[in-house]
Order: structure tokens, then sequence, then C-alpha cells
């Protein structure tokens, strides 16, 4: 069985299709996405949906211009983020009843289902705007669902990789979008933006062939699947591999009886998200914490760009926007390949707080700029200082500006949320946690949509300022208030929320009791700590009670002085 390692662990073939096939649920994001901004502009859809015409015949036909008002604009874009907000709620208790890989099987049918209504869309702007809710139902409960698994189901190692990939197909997906339109674009007919809408079905039918998470089937008392999923997942070749997959099977295995421990019913499980649990130390805080996240994510203004590029280019005089808009989406595209190296080797805190401000540049063209000055700034000052109808140039600076702050965006905030998102939470309200965080995330992409139009047309280019300040406010927070999680099992983000006195900024360097470094947790040392095979101790045969998180140095020191006498032992 193909099999290689990752920092000592297992890494089979099935992490790898995992990581590759779930993505295509994020393609399926970038997708929608993406396709509307380039459809907005298309002839023959301006002519059956827009209500805005100028210059008609006398048969209201061959109009000189054709326009979306802001309301009717806001919502055929908008509709889809309120779909995808309720998809994002209605997809944890989908997930947690027939399980991860059913439940994203569903939500693609259900995105299908969208494209259809959206393709089969005449007249009436109504019935594609629905189109649009509905695709967004599954695709609001994909983004919860999707990364949840694979962070259920590859290694710690792995694990950042992996759902960066997530972040990489929704790139990937809003790129091929962008590449189809400018394809059609001169088709002087509905086929221009029927066949966008109807190569999205390609992309619908794949999540149906993944191993179910070992997790949710240990949940559900189905043991022996769920070391068999463990081991298909690993790739399990030698009997070292086989004593690692053990003991990670045990892990958890105790995680799981410890939270059933404090079970509780369906309404009041949803309520402890919020007021905390006393057997899951800072519940509440990491849920607001996982919603504050995505939340800033949006609030970064990538979406700005996203849906509204092409109108926002064209107004700027750019004389074919259908072309700025694929280079942006190359950019997006080939920065989150720098993010997989970034996210493992640099954790998860330092590429968002830096991220935050690292959209900097030493020029500026406007007096406004003093202090921090960011890509963002300078966008939306070279918009409002030096208008691109009246300063030659001023548009391709603005241009070289967005993609600047696009790239910073896909290094960091872009995948790097997904991953806090499927790695935060505790596996009993894992579900539910990421359900409110993802909604979170599509309520702000909604305001966005919808109210952008009136927003720019208002305070034109004076808008990159909001986003400026928030990109500031969001790396102060993550720097107070995000717990590092690199390199630790999902059973060891709890330990470390549980620690009594650890603040974020010092989170960096907690290390599980009876470990040197986070490498070490990862690497072959668990075999000076377990044994053979033949006789695998228990990684978590110990007290659960709350000294088990103290976290004053007695307790490390402790923990370092058994880890070094069995190491010396074996």
């Amino acid at each position: 069985m193909f099999n290689f390692k990752v920092h000592g662990q297992p890494l089979g073939l099935v992490t790898i299709f995992i990581a590759a096939l779930s993505s295509v649920g994020g393609m399926v994001f970038g997708y929608d996405i993406g396709m509307i901004s380039d459809m907005l502009l298309m002839r023959d859809f301006l002519e059956r949906f827009s209500d805005i015409q100028e210059g008609c015949d006398a048969n209201g036909m061959n109009c000189e211009t054709y326009e979306f008002s802001r309301v009717r604009e806001g919502l055929i874009v908008g509709l889809l983020s309120i779909g995808t907000f309720g998809g994002a709620l209605l997809g944890a208790p989908l997930a947690d009843f027939l399980g991860r890989r059913w439940a994203m099987t569903i939500e693609c049918i259900v995105v299908s289902i969208g494209f259809l209504v959206q393709i089969t869309t005449f007249e009436v702007w109504q019935q594609f705007a629905v189109g649009r809710l509905i695709a967004g139902l599954g695709v609001g409960a994909l983004s919860a669902a999707v990364p949840m698994y694979m962070s259920e189901c590859v290694v710690a190692s792995f694990r950042g990789t992996a759902v960066a990939c997530y972040q990489l197909a929704i790139t990937f997906g809003m790129l091929l979008a962008y590449c189809f339109c400018y394809g059609t674009r001169q088709l002087d007919s509905d086929a221009s933006w029927r066949i966008i809408v109807g190569l999205g079905y390609a992309l619908t039918f794949t999540l149906g062939f993944q191993v179910e998470s070992p997790r949710w089937l240990m949940k559900n008392d189905r043991t022996d699947d769920a070391r068999n999923a463990l081991e298909r997942i690993r790739g399990i070749k030698t009997d070292y591999d086989r004593a690692v997959v053990e003991h990670d099977y045990r892990e958890i295995e105790t995680n799981i009886n410890m939270e059933r421990e404090n079970d509780a019913p369906f309404w009041q499980s949803w309520i402890e998200c919020f007021v905390g649990s006393p057997g899951s130390k800072k519940l509440a805080y990491r849920t607001f914490l996982g919603m504050m996240m995505q939340s800033l994510q949006q609030l970064t203004g990538a979406n700005y760009f996203f849906y509204y590029g092409a109108t926002i280019f064209q107004s700027v005089g750019i004389e074919d926007s259908y072309i700025t808009q694929i280079i942006m989406g190359v950019v997006n595209f080939v920065c989150v390949f720098f993010s997989l190296y970034v996210l493992e080797h640099y954790g998860r805190r330092r590429p968002l707080y830096i991220g935050g401000l690292w959209q900097i540049v030493s020029e500026s063209n406007c007096i406004l700029l003093t202090a921090i000055k960011i890509w963002l700034l300078i966008f939306a000052s070279v918009g409002v200082c030096r208008p691109p109808s009246e300063y030659e140039g001023m548009g391709d600076l603005m241009i070289v500006s967005a993609c600047l702050f696009i790239a910073s965006y896909a290094t960091t905030w872009g995948p790097a949320c997904w991953i806090v998102t499927g790695e935060t939470f505790p596996t009993r309200t894992r579900a539910r946690q990421a359900s409110l965080a993802t909604a979170s995330n599509w309520t702000w992409n909604f305001l966005i949509s919808f109210f952008s139009p009136f927003i720019t047309g208002d305070i034109g280019f004076a808008y990159g300022y909001i986003f400026a300040g928030c990109n500031l406010f969001a790396s102060v927070f993550v720097f107070f208030f995000l717990y590092e999680t690199a390199g630790l099992s999902l059973e060891n983000v709890d330990i470390m929320y549980s620690t009594k006195g650890l603040t974020a900024w010092a989170s960096e360097k907690w290390v599980p009791p009876g470990y040197n470094s986070r490498r070490d947790v990862m690497e072959a040392n668990k075999m000076d700590i377990y044994g053979n095979p033949e006789n695998i101790e228990h990684s978590d045969n110990v007290d659960h009670s709350d000294k088990r998180f103290e976290s004053d140095e007695n307790s490390q020191a402790s923990g370092h002085r058994e880890y070094t006498s069995k190491k010396e032992s074996a």
C-alpha cells in the first residue's frame, strides 16, 4: 500500500485523496462566487434581467444602455449568501445525523438543483436569484462540512496543508469561472451565460466517494469501522505505522468517552456553544472566536473584488475588465500555494496577524497616506485623490494595488480561517460550532455583496478605507485572542484551550505534557514512549481531572522528567 511519512506519522494515499477530492467542495464555492461578477456585464444577461434600459427602439428592444439598479444587482449577487447562511446552520445537524460523507453528497445535489433553476431561467430575474439561493444552501453546508471533515481525517502534521487545499480549490474555482466567462463573453446569445452555469455541474458529483470520518464513526459506536477507516486513511504498511494508528485510535476513543460524560440533548448542545459547559473548557470562547475569525475574513474586503471586480475595473477605464479579473484570479490561485508552506511552517497566528498588516508598500500618491501604508489604502487613495478618469495610468496602479492585496489575502487570511474553523472546536460540538462560524462568514458575505453597490455609489473608492481599518483590527484581534493550533492533534487542541492561565500570545510555546516540542508530538518519539507495537501504552492513561490541565512549571517539569525516563528505558 502506498505510504510515506510526515514528521514520523504515516500518510497514506487515501489521505491525499481526501485532501484533493474534498477540496472540490471549495471549487463549487469559488465557481459560484466567480461567475456572477462577469455575468453581470454580459449583453444577453443584461437584456433579459436588467431594469434600467435607455435608448431603446419602439418595441423596447436594442437599447443603447442596460444597467442594473442597486437593489436588483445586490439581490442577484447577494441571495447566494442568504442561502449559504441557512445551509451553514443546517449543515451541522445533517453532518451529525447522516455522517460527514453522506451529508456532503446531499449538499452537492442541492447545489445542482440550484444550477438547474438558474439555467432554465428565461425572463424572470427573480427565478435566477432564487436559483442562486438554492445553490447557496448547498454551498453553505459544504463550507461548514468540508473543512471539518478534512480536519477530522488527516494527521496533525498534514492538517494545515490539507485544509488549505480547500481554499486553493476555492481560488481555482473562481479562476475557472473567470476563464470560462472570458471564453463565452463574445457569444451574442443566452449561451454566453447558460454555458457558464451549466459547467458548474461537472464539480458537483465527486464527494460521495470519500471515506467516512473515523471520529464520527467512533462517536456513533461503529468502533470497528472507525479503526478500519483510520487504517485506510493512514495507509498502514509496517508495525510502526500500526502502532501509531493504534495510539491515535485510543486517543480519539478516550476523548469521545470524556465528551459523552457531559453529553446533552440536541437543543441544549446548541445553547452550550454560547454559554459554555463544565465538561468543555472555553467552549463559548471558542464559539465566538470562530465566528469572529470568519467575519473578519469577509471584512478584509476580498469579496468586494471577487463579486464586483469586473464592474469596478470597467468603471476606472480598463478596456477589458474580463482580463483584469483573470489576472486577479491567477494571483489569488498561485499565492495559495505559497500559503501551504507558510501555514505549516509558521503556524496560524503569525501569518494571520502579520497578513492583516502585510499589504504594506513604501510609496503612495496621496498625502493621506502617512502612517500605515497598505495596499487597500493605496487603492482607495488613488481612487479618491487621483481619479483614473482624470489622471492617466492611475487605473493600472489601482489594479496593481488590488492584486497585491489579493496576494496577501490568499497567502494568509483566505486559507487560514478555514484551518482555524476545522481544528479549534471539540468533537462533541464541532459540527455546531463550525456551522455557527461559517454562518457568520456568510452573513458578512451577504452584507458586503448586497450593500456594496449602495456604498460605492455614495462614497466611491473611499470604501477601501473601511476595509483597511478592518484589517488593522483583525491583526490586533488575532494577536490577543487566537491560540496556536499548528502541530497538535485535535484532542491536544482541546487540552491547550483548557489549560489554566495560558494566554493566546503565549500559546505558540505550549506543548502537551511529556514532550519537549510540538515536533516531538508528531515524530517517532511516540514509539519511544509507547514501546513495542504489541504492547502499546495508552497516552491518555493519566488523570483527566482539572489537574491535568494545570500549566504551572512544576507540572510541565514533571511531565518532561517522565518523558525522559521512558525514553532512556526504551
